[in-house]
């Protein structure tokens, strides 16, 4: 297919339709004479007369005072609408000469062509029908599975052959496995939030994919930070009641459950993972799971023993201000020294995961921001300690003008509860 074949399809029945709008106009002046019923003028001429001269009585009778007004007046309409009929049937349209009948052939194409082109640029779509005519077909092939690598020549253009592939997968956007494909594409090109919408997609178009469904689940599992969201949880929920022996699924089911302080709900996991595998044919792979197995659940009894010394924290936000979250805002909460300077232990949670205005949560020394700078440490030399919660709706750690915040709350060394609330609009 050459390049100028989408343009020129375009062009030509771009000019078929504005010829064929011109002739719509020149219809009633291409008639023959012919064609027109024959009138006699004549008789025209002489109900004419007798309308002028039925109006002159009509005059005359309401001068006289035998009419009164509104009888004059519906009789006077009456007759000059008769009036007016007979004068048009004597004088029918002329026809048009052929001279202006070509002008309007003309123009009307000429000044459709020119609103086209002035109204706005067009020149990204005559540069996507180019593309389209170029890639477009093997663009189709990758999508549709028929080739899993394109050739080297496809990415001459690599903005054209993405816009191809958008399109095509918006063209057929029922299709689950061209949004799967697209997301792996975003992925490649580090649009993880891009890449997370395309799978969103393709798994409302095909929820019972167990393929779709844990890509989606593992992709919405790393946009959260390594946390579980009611989204995850009930994609992996659904995985696991079709499957309940799906590894990947399990696996992060005990990661989400450690990251959101269940520990024993993690090492659960952790068991029936180590289970399934056991059942397993003993390999080198195997072995190599097994052990890794094991160092995950020695990592979360390590969160868990830290996580005991720790400070459980309820964060509730004031009904005043809770009209004011919106849904990409996140949550901040730190504890910090009272004199100021970067927090010992600090969490970022979406604003998903609260709840009513209320969410609860821990920090302790896996929360620590360096390595040597921990809770624990801060308590030991009695520092003065203090709790902060804040909703940020750009998500940046600084307080900007806008967020909503809380009044510092006092930790006293050995406290291992504090209640929050967000109540106030930082200026």
């Amino acid at each position: 297919m050459n390049v100028f074949s989408t343009l020129g399809l375009f062009i030509t029945l771009s000019l078929i339709i504005a010829l064929l709008a011109a002739l719509i106009v020149l219809f009633p002046w291409l008639r023959s004479k012919k064609q027109l019923p024959a009138t006699d003028n004549r008789l025209i001429d002489l109900n004419i007369d007798v309308y002028h001269s039925r109006l002159r009585e009509l005059d005359a009778d309401k001068q006289a005072g035998d009419l009164d007004d509104v009888q004059y007046r519906a009789q006077k309409t009456e007759l000059e609408r008769q009036l007016l009929d007979a004068e048009q049937q004597a004088t029918p349209m002329p026809p048009a000469s052929l001279k202006n009948q070509l002008i309007l052939l003309v123009c009307v194409p000429v000044i459709s062509i020119m609103a086209y082109a002035l109204i706005s640029d067009r020149t990204s779509v005559f540069s996507l029908w180019q593309s389209q005519d170029t890639v477009g077909q093997v663009a189709d092939d990758l999508l549709a599975g028929k080739i899993d690598v394109l050739p080297e020549w496809a990415f001459e253009d690599g903005a054209g052959l993405f816009s191809v592939i958008q399109t095509n997968v918006h063209r057929n956007s029922d299709d689950p496995m061209r949004w799967m494909i697209l997301s792996e594409i975003f992925l490649s090109f580090e649009e993880p939030e891009s890449a997370l919408e395309a799978l969103s997609r393709a798994y409302r178009l095909s929820p019972d994919d167990e393929n779709i469904a844990s890509e989606y689940a593992q992709l919405n599992f790393l946009a959260t930070g390594g946390s579980l969201d009611p989204e995850g949880r009930r994609v992996l929920a659904d995985i696991l009641k079709a499957n309940p022996n799906n590894e990947p699924a399990q696996m992060l089911m005990a990661r989400g459950e450690a990251q959101a302080g269940n520990y024993e709900e993690a090492q659960d996991w952790i068991a029936k993972i180590r289970s399934n595998i056991k059942q397993q044919p003993v390999d080198k792979d195997n072995a190599h799971a097994l052990t890794g197995l094991d160092e995950l659940a020695a990592d979360i009894a390590r969160q868990q023993a830290q996580a005991a010394e720790g400070v459980d924290i309820s964060v509730t936000v004031n009904p005043s201000v809770l009209p004011l979250v919106t849904a990409d805002d996140v949550l901040f909460v730190a504890i910090r020294a009272a004199a100021g300077g970067p927090p010992y232990a600090a969490k970022r949670i979406p604003i998903s995961n609260l709840r009513q205005g209320n969410i609860s949560l821990s920090l302790s020394n896996i929360d620590a921001m360096m390595a040597d700078k921990t809770l624990q440490s801060a308590r030991a030399s009695g520092e003065q300690l203090v709790v902060t919660a804040r909703i940020s709706h750009s998500g940046t750690a600084l307080s900007e003008s806008g967020d909503l915040s809380s009044n510092p709350i006092v930790l006293n060394n050995d406290q291992q509860q504090v209640n929050i609330e967000i109540n106030q609009q930082v200026p």
